[in-house]
């Protein structure tokens, strides 16, 4: 069974003058994982379109044993349009998941989480923790502030302990079955969105 063209195929003559345009795209066409409106553009177009309109949340994750995880936390950015992504711990992280969005992210590193409070202190951004810790707050009725870190821990530890201390709250995804906890990719898409209901349609 043939797999059906994913993108576009070459731009038909005259092509259209637009300086955001790719001339090779344009001419070989355009079979990149972007939505329509961004078909034949310049990866640096992208960017700075995304850039004038990205939401004020940055996501944050943590990178001790290369959680295979990362790439589907920075797929899932680039889908909320997050101001961006924040690796914490070891530098190189399994860009696979990602499916090349993280080209069009603005991904930074931190040594620790120390080096992140830091940050997030000097920008004024409280960081929300996000795990199923006891104490925490169900992630349902928490008043998710606009301009935010959302931390979330790695596959199987969680946060680790200084992140707990990082965070202002620990909030966790409210569960109905039987398995202990949410894949940590899966729980970072669901915080993701929580936070798009409330500052985007205002759904609280």
């Amino acid at each position: 069974m043939t797999e059906p063209d994913v993108g576009v195929g070459p731009h038909p003559r005259p092509w259209p003058d637009d300086p955001r345009l790719d001339p090779d795209l344009l001419r070989e066409g355009d079979r990149r994982n972007v939505v329509d409106r961004y078909r034949y553009w310049k990866v640096e177009a992208i960017v700075a379109d995304l850039d004038a309109r990205r939401h004020p949340f940055w996501v944050a994750i943590e990178n001790w044993r290369h959680d295979l995880n990362i790439g589907t936390v920075v797929r899932t950015a680039n889908a909320f349009n997050a101001a961006g992504v924040r690796i914490v711990g070891r530098r190189r992280w399994n860009r696979r998941g990602a499916m090349v969005t993280d080209r069009y992210m603005h991904i930074h590193h931190h040594p620790d989480v120390a080096s992140l409070r830091e940050w997030a202190v000097g920008e004024e951004l409280p960081v929300i923790g996000i795990d199923l810790l006891p104490g925490s707050i169900p992630l349902e009725t928490y008043p998710l502030p606009r301009r935010c870190v959302l931390l979330f821990g790695q596959e199987g530890p969680g946060l680790s302990p200084a992140a707990r201390e990082a965070s202002v709250d620990v909030c966790h995804i409210t569960q109905f079955g039987s398995t202990r906890s949410i894949n940590a990719g899966v729980a970072a898409g669901i915080a993701m969105h929580t936070w798009i209901r409330r500052w985007v349609f205002g759904q609280t």
